[in-house]
């Protein structure tokens, strides 16, 4: 089979030397990759983390992995990647970003937040936009404005037309067990995904659940690549 793998964080640039991005490494995403190679399968693995694989050997014949940074990076991978392809499956395991940056802004001199208000006592406008290749660091304070992103796992199946085996991930704070399952499920179905792999913050060092529908089967952090492997060999969908 074709697998492409998705793993690790995106950055959200805020200007040209910062960023915004998340806790994760792309290990879960290197892990499956690693056993799907393992198991004799061809391999795309797009990851912000690279060098996590440093010291392992590929044959190039069955892999492939193609790095990248940011969120436009990932979504430009993806869509030339899955567009047309002859995937047989789709691992998304990347931590991708909500939101993007929309502009940094300062308060104008004479303005207040108030219970959640702007308020400036003059005709000025209350913030002033700070954008810059280098936003420099005088401000007192500085507001960054961020307007949610697309979700790349939902353009998959509609703008990307794939028809292949999806596993989707989820991942919830602060949530029981049984919520964690009734969320993932939801999850999957809005994005015509086959296959569920959704753990907590608090447990993801330990486990995760994998599965569909109701059949959620809760695995430990070193059993979580033959899983996901294992559902995919299945070569079962669901709708």
């Amino acid at each position: 089979m074709e697998l492409f793998i998705t793993a690790g964080n995106t950055q959200t640039p805020i200007d040209r030397v910062r960023c915004i991005t998340n806790i994760f490494t792309g290990r879960t995403g290197a892990s499956i990759a690693l056993e799907a190679y393992r198991r004799g399968h061809g391999v795309t693995l797009v990851t912000s983390h690279p060098e996590v694989l440093a010291g392992e050997s590929f044959d190039a014949g069955r892999w492939r992995c193609l790095p990248y940074c940011t969120f436009d990076d990932l979504a430009e991978r993806m869509a030339t990647g899955i567009a047309g392809s002859r995937i047989d499956a789709i691992v998304h395991c990347a931590a991708v970003s909500d939101y993007h940056s929309a502009g940094i802004f300062a308060p104008t001199p004479g303005t207040t937040f108030d219970a959640g208000i702007w308020r400036s006592n003059d005709a000025e406008p209350a913030m002033i936009d700070r954008a810059a290749g280098k936003i420099k660091s005088d401000e007192p304070e500085l507001w960054l404005r961020l307007v949610r992103a697309p979700k790349l796992v939902d353009k998959i199946r509609s703008e990307w037309s794939f028809a292949g085996i999806l596993v989707k991930f989820k991942l919830e704070v602060g949530v029981s067990e049984a919520e964690l399952i009734r969320i993932a499920e939801r999850s999957r179905t809005h994005s015509t995904a086959d296959w569920m792999v959704a753990n907590t913050l608090e447990g993801a060092a330990d486990w995760a659940y994998v599965g569909f529908g109701d059949s959620y089967r809760k695995v430990t952090r070193a059993e979580l690549p033959g899983a996901v492997l294992n559902a995919i060999e299945t070569r079962t969908r669901h709708g």
